[in-house]
């Protein structure tokens, strides 16, 4: 009888041994057939829980939360969740990815050198500037930033806090030489020119006369470079964002999507998004979220940069004007062209329509974003009523509303104490 059960516990044994054994095949063999790609090691890389120790500023950039919008996803019956991207830590927007992107590339290329007196130059409307200020010194570096006179106060302020130099030039069409992208790259040539002279060979003319226009505090180390960072055509730019951003909202959304919305200025979070995104979620729509003004909307519905008050070929006047600041063009870039081909659909949105949304989140969700956000978010809640109820969107909060005190929450006013918007009073504002 003991025998008897010795039989009956071996075999018992080795029924758990083989089957432990098979079990193990099994995975083998899952893991063996299993696509082990570049794409894969980036959705495994989100960071979940709480946060280790990082190196630098530089570790406080990405893995930012992904926002529910409870009273927008109450009054549409879709679920519109935001990537809270004014929560990265360097200079509190996505162009934090981009800046760290650019600047590292170049840095691999050769084209910059920590703590050896380069400068960083940039073009911009404000944000990305803030980014590569911060960036830049964290690195080694000095920033020069041109951008626009028209834009919000708030952003030359903190530039100039953060040791930038600031030009706020003229608004100009980007044919202009005047126009602030084109000041910048002069200046990051000149720079460089002037840096080789110095070392190399008698000073040229042209290099001398640009180099006037350099300030003395960047004058003093002139052996350093100049490096034009070139968010526009860098596309260092829209890598980011599909390394990045991307990865997060798929891992986030446990990859169950229905439309990604955004707006684009120099095009790298769209065409980075929705890169990562089309392969593995061939149904999610892309939807480009554009102010008026720009011609991004009908480049998308028609194919050509045109709007009814800029016809094609006569964009050497300004852009139309709008209050929005950080995304609408009235031209074709290289980080957009990235992805064009991805976007399935494009919303135009007044400026009275990014007032509203904006008081809108203030009130319902005290939410205190920027006009781009605003614009994103009202894209969004179209998106959501021409899907139907039960469909989850993604959009993006680009920055915090501090940054647009001046200009845009200038005009949106105060929201004030007992109020109770409709949605529908948001989506038929009118210009004053």
């Amino acid at each position: 009888m003991s025998q008897h059960r010795i039989y009956i516990g071996a075999a018992f044994v080795a029924g758990v041994v083989a089957a432990l054994s098979l079990k193990e095949l099994i995975e083998r063999a899952r893991r063996r057939s299993a696509p082990k790609d570049y794409d894969t090691e980036l959705i495994n890389s989100v960071r979940h829980g709480p946060p280790a120790i990082v190196d630098g500023v530089e570790g406080c950039i990405g893995n930012t939360p992904l926002i529910r919008i409870k009273s927008l996803s109450e009054a549409t019956g879709c679920e519109i969740l935001a990537k809270a991207e004014y929560l990265n830590g360097a200079g509190g927007s996505p162009k934090d990815r981009v800046a760290l992107s650019m600047i590292r590339t170049a840095e691999e290329q050769g084209l910059l050198r920590p703590h050896s007196g380069d400068v960083i130059y940039e073009g911009t409307s404000g944000s990305t500037g803030i980014s590569l200020a911060t960036l830049a010194r964290a690195r080694g570096y000095l920033a020069h930033i041109c951008m626009p006179s028209d834009q919000s106060m708030e952003k030359s302020d903190l530039l100039l806090k953060l040791g930038a130099v600031v030009d706020r030039v003229p608004p100009a069409p980007i044919v202009e030489p005047g126009n602030f992208v084109n000041r910048a790259r002069a200046l990051a040539q000149a720079r460089t020119e002037s840096a080789l002279n110095s070392t190399d060979r008698p000073s040229a003319a042209s290099a001398s006369q640009l180099t006037s226009t350099i300030p003395t505090s960047e004058a003093g180390a002139m052996r350093g470079r100049g490096f034009f960072t070139d968010q526009f055509e860098n596309t260092a730019n829209y890598t980011a964002h599909y390394r990045g951003t991307g990865p997060e909202i798929y891992a986030q959304c446990g990859g169950k999507l229905d439309a990604f919305v955004a707006g684009a200025g120099t095009g790298g979070t769209i065409s980075g998004v929705a890169l990562f995104l089309k392969p593995r979620l061939p149904h999610v729509s892309i939807v480009l979220a554009d102010p008026q003004g720009s011609g991004l909307y009908n480049r998308v519905r028609y194919g050509v940069m045109f709007d009814v008050k800029e016809r094609e070929g006569t964009r050497r006047r300004p852009q139309v004007d709008s209050i929005v600041e950080g995304i609408g063009i009235n031209r074709v870039t290289a980080n957009f062209e990235a992805g064009r081909e991805l976007i399935d659909d494009a919303v135009r949105v007044t400026d009275a329509q990014a007032i509203a949304m904006a008081r809108w989140l203030v009130e319902k969700d005290g939410i205190f974003v920027g006009s781009a956000s605003a614009v994103n978010c009202f894209a969004a809640v179209k998106t959501a009523l021409k899907l139907g109820p039960g469909h989850r969107i993604v959009t993006v909060l680009t920055d915090s509303g501090a940054r647009h005190l001046s200009r845009f929450w200038k005009l949106a006013g105060d929201v004030g104490g007992t109020v109770d918007t409709k949605l529908e009073d948001v989506l038929n504002a009118k210009e004053p």
